[in-house]
């Protein structure tokens, strides 16, 4: 009776039949099962999946699993903003398409995808559209249309270790491995009761209340928007301005090191998040934030919970520049190894990891003239992305990038 009452409640919430709906270990879980669900019972159709380039880990993981497996995989482009364009996904679309996928909201910079006008696109394909409502679930119903639809508990608020499948009546789907009688076939296990109850109830009280803390938590991180980039220079505010998440923010700044200001940030209290490409686990970009293209070094999101206090917001904002010229400071301005060849000014930077091939570009640029070429040497993948990023910035012109002894040149022109 609790599953039954629990179900109910989140379908309600989804708007869904209740015998749509199952609930899984984890969102990622959800988000396996459905897409491996999908392809297989789509597999007369064809082997092609589409998803965007934005998408959570556990639908690229599965992308990567799907054409290990033999099939085709399209990554559709994003805009600056972190948006896909419908009629780009339209494009996309091929007779032996199976099934496309497209988060609700992006994780990392939080932009609202346009589902709506995707879904009927694909509607029209005859395709099914699978959403990852996992960031938006919380705030509201996703736009109409879609055919499969996956969260977590924990997004808004519930308890980790619960997730939601939602396959929609008419939508052909084969579980994959070994199922039971549990959840229709597709999610073996015995279901967690406790901890079901608890995100059904969660996400019951949560929009209950989403309506009005949305009005209050956008014209918050609306405060965090618009001074950030006053208080503290060389700063890129990234995400779409308009269509994303109320609560969540993310900028990126200039030679900076993201772990090292997120360090300086937990000391005064602030527990906040970075898509940096400096992170000490992986030394790789954020593949969102180099979908858009954006600057990934010194990267901040600030994700404000439900109930963030104001005073709050005021005192990161005045902690914030501190914080971040005590980064600066640490890190200095490396004396960069520099020769004139052929009139190209050469910044050896390799073995230096980000931000540093940046801040060594920007301290001589001025040394060359005017329509003059700097040639950064580089062996940090995260260079790839941030060079581009600091010209887009500081209205220089990114020529491209060469192969080279060791590493990669990146051109540099210098404009003005």
């Amino acid at each position: 009776m609790l599953l039954d009452a629990a179900r109910e409640a989140a379908a309600e919430a989804v708007g869904c039949r209740a015998d749509e709906l199952v609930f899984t270990s984890s969102g990622s879980r959800a988000v396996h099962t459905g897409v491996a669900g999908a392809l297989a019972g789509r597999r007369r159709a064809g082997r092609h999946l589409i998803v965007s380039a934005v998408e959570h880990s556990s639908v690229l993981h599965s992308a990567e699993a799907h054409e290990a497996g033999g099939g085709s995989v399209t990554q559709v482009p994003v805009d600056r903003g972190g948006a896909v364009d419908p009629v780009a996904y339209g494009a996309a679309l091929r007779e032996d398409t199976a099934l496309a996928c497209l988060q609700s909201a992006n994780h990392e910079v939080g932009t609202e995808q346009p589902v709506g006008a995707v879904a009927e696109v694909c509607r029209e394909a005859g395709v099914p559209l699978l959403v990852d409502a996992a960031q938006s679930l919380g705030w509201g119903p996703v736009e109409d249309g879609w055919s499969l639809l996956t969260a977590s508990a924990h997004k808004w608020g519930g308890p980790s270790g619960v997730g939601l499948l939602v396959v929609r009546k008419g939508v052909r789907f084969a579980a994959q491995g070994p199922v039971d009688e549990r959840e229709s076939g597709r999610a073996p296990g015995f279901e967690n009761i406790p901890a079901i109850v608890a995100a059904a109830a969660s996400l019951r009280a949560v929009r209950a209340e989403a309506a009005g803390e949305a009005v209050r938590l956008r014209e918050l991180t609306d405060r965090i928007r618009a001074r950030v980039p006053r208080l503290v220079s060389d700063v890129e505010v990234v995400g779409d301005p308009v269509r994303r998440l109320p609560g969540v923010v993310t900028f990126s700044c200039l030679y900076v090191d993201g772990e090292a200001l997120l360090h300086e940030l937990d000391r005064e209290g602030f527990s906040v998040s970075s898509g940096s490409s400096c992170t000490s686990s992986t030394l790789t970009p954020s593949h969102v934030l180099r979908a858009m293209g954006v600057l990934s070094e010194g990267n901040v999101r600030v994700s404000l919970p439900l109930g963030a206090a104001e005073e709050d917001v005021e005192r990161f904002l005045e902690v914030l520049p501190r914080a971040v010229a005590a980064v600066r400071e640490k890190l200095g301005a490396p004396v960069s190894e520099t020769v004139v060849r052929e009139d190209v000014l050469v910044v050896d930077s390799l073995g230096k990891r980000c931000p540093i091939p940046v801040i060594e570009l920007a301290k001589v640029i001025g040394d060359v003239p005017v329509g003059g070429l700097v040639r950064v040497l580089s062996d940090d993948e995260a260079a790839r992305l941030d060079i581009p990023a600091w010209c887009e910035m500081r209205n220089q012109e990114y020529v491209g990038e060469e192969p080279a002894e060791r590493g990669t040149a990146y051109l540099v022109r210098r404009v003005s």
